[in-house]
């Protein structure tokens, strides 16, 4: 992002001094002949027009309003959009939580409904491991559907035409084509070709032409089985949302009971899964509910506004690009001179690209509410990431107006110069860090619940560089095998002490290394390009009344960019 200020210019690193003292020796080498006394002499009415014209783009809002009476809208404006982005997320929050605690809830029933013997205090799956188990599980799956009118306290309607045959609920089972295993001749014959038999089943609610008891008949082939599935449809209504002012929706959930005996190990698992769909109800009815506009009225006016401020904020960076080029024209033309890309970057300022793409976040975002408010469409997840994303860059927007204080901006000084060397560190990092990860898969795997696969080892190896769970993850390693438990311990052991001791303590110092570097410098004298030396030589203090007369369109004094410069104070302070 561009620079606020003098001291933003520094990386805090001697070899950055370095170049700036080079790039003043080649600043003072290559100035005018006529210079002298540290002034540019030959100023004519150009050369003076576009220092003052720099001298107020970079000027802050405050300092605008006093060399030019300009309001500062866009200022007020990003203040308003803070405001209501955030009312819009919370609003928005309070619906999503409704929606995800109904998909929850009806989950947890659902699982009391239809496994035998659930036990919430178990994990999302629970084992059986005699046939007669499997057995009563199915059939108890089932008996339940069958009976869920007469035991459910809940309202639940079933779904017919979505099984096998027409029918509401769909038994399967998968088994390959041809399966012989002989353990005690140490001999086995399989084809791997995977059969589907299924056998659909009726509530007794249906019609008669629709009954079928034939599940009671369904035999399973136990020799050759790899999983067993019960797949049927619900459909249901949340009602609370009423209480926050809302229309209820009508929600169809996709239920599938699993029984996997792909290991062929002895031990089948059961688990439950539950996919839900939400779609506008038929002809809702609410006595003494009005239709209410206000939520959709709202999100309008947030889309509007952060319309606005996408407009303001491209129309600011044309603007800078434009100032950039004219610049960039008088040093090689008049001057002779070109200008390092340091000095163009300062002309795009980093924080409106943060505010557009904010915007453009926020206007999707609203675009997708609306039409959740108005039942068209049932993109929950989608909107709360982008209006949460949308969110969050906004505040962190917020710490531009703060570095228009001097001693507030020492964060993105510090952050700014910190920046690179801490992206090489991470890279060298990284590369011990996946090693781990890679060895820990592959070797603890097998052994340990927390290395199971390469995301468990990455969330395992971060928890354990912050210092958690370090006792369980030593104490959960089984020590079936004499030789990879000592392995897990010289592993878990260097791994600690390495990204612990070292990486973390090396992490930390970078980034004190360069608070103490920019607040050093911000006591001692510092450099300053060229275009800040340009910039300052104009000395025409903001209510001198010198820059009303620069030539600035209505749409300009509404959109040229708010930035801050303290290259007078630097001056004073040098």
């Amino acid at each position: 992002m561009a620079a606020t200020g003098p001291q933003d210019s520094s990386d805090g690193s001697s070899e950055y001094d370095q170049q700036r003292n080079s790039h003043d020796n080649n600043y003072n080498n290559h100035r005018l002949p006529t210079a002298a006394a540290g002034h540019w002499v030959r100023a004519d009415q150009e050369e003076e027009a576009i220092r003052r014209k720099l001298k107020y783009f970079f000027m802050s809002p405050c300092d605008k309003y006093h060399a030019k009476g300009r309001k500062p809208f866009k200022l007020i404006l990003q203040l308003l959009k803070i405001i209501i982005v955030t009312a819009q997320l919370v609003l928005f929050g309070l619906s999503n939580q409704v929606v995800v605690t109904f998909k929850e809830e009806n989950t947890m029933t659902f699982k009391h409904l239809f496994l035998k013997d659930y036990d919430e205090s178990t994990d999302d799956s629970f084992d059986v491991y005699t046939q007669q188990d499997v057995n009563d599980h199915i059939f108890y799956a089932v008996e339940q559907y069958l009976a869920l009118p007469e035991t459910t306290v809940g309202r639940y309607a079933y779904v017919y035409d979505v099984g096998v045959n027409g029918s509401a609920l769909s038994l399967c089972q998968q088994y390959y084509k041809k399966g012989s295993i002989d353990p005690a001749n140490d001999t086995f014959s399989i084809d791997p070709r995977v059969i589907t038999d299924c056998v659909g089943v009726n509530p007794l609610s249906a019609p008669p032409s629709l009954l079928d008891r034939s599940y009671k008949n369904f035999t399973l082939k136990y020799h050759k089985l790899i999983n067993v599935t019960i797949e049927f449809q619900l459909k249901a209504i949340n009602i609370q949302t009423i209480i926050n002012n809302e229309i209820p929706d009508c929600y169809t959930f996709y239920i599938t009971i699993v029984l996997d005996n792909k290991a062929h190990s002895g031990r089948v698992k059961i688990w439950l899964q539950n996919q839900a769909s939400i779609k506008d109800c038929k002809d809702p009815s609410v006595s003494g509910h009005a239709e209410n506009y206000t939520r959709v009225t709202f999100d309008v006016a947030v889309a509007l506004v952060c319309m606005l401020s996408l407009l303001l904020c491209s129309r600011s960076i044309l603007r800078g690009v434009m100032l950039q080029q004219e610049f960039v024209h008088f040093f090689r033309e008049t001057l002779h001179r070109k200008v390092c890309w340091a000095d163009r970057l300062e002309f795009i300022n980093g924080w409106f690209i943060l505010l557009i793409i904010s915007d453009i976040l926020t206007i999707t975002g609203s675009i997708i509410k609306i039409g959740i408010e108005c039942k068209e469409i049932s993109s929950y997840d989608l909107c709360g990431i982008l209006l949460g994303t949308s969110t969050l860059l906004v505040w962190v927007g917020v710490i531009r107006y703060l570095t228009f204080f001097q001693k507030y901006n020492i964060l993105i000084v510090t952050l700014r110069a910190a920046f690179p060397n801490v992206i090489r560190f991470c890279c060298c990092v990284a590369v011990i860090y996946l090693g781990y990860c890679f060895c820990g898969w592959i070797v603890l795997g097998p052994y340990h619940v927390k290395f199971r696969s390469l995301s468990m080892v990455s969330e395992c190896l971060f928890s354990l560089i912050n210092g958690d769970d370090m006792f369980v993850t030593f104490s959960e390693m089984q020590e079936s095998s004499t030789l990879v438990w000592v392995f897990s311990q010289v592993y878990l052991y260097s791994f600690i002490s390495l990204f612990i001791y070292m990486v973390l303590s090396l992490f930390i110092a970078l980034i004190t290394g360069a608070y103490e570097t920019i607040k050093h410098q911000t006591q001692e004298s510092f450099h300053i390009t060229d275009l800040h030396a340009f910039i300052a030589e104009c000395t025409d203090a903001p209510s001198s009344g010198k820059f009303r007369g620069l030539e600035t369109s209505l749409c300009c004094s509404f959109c040229c960019c708010d930035r801050t410069t303290t290259y007078e104070d630097a001056l004073l302070v040098n």
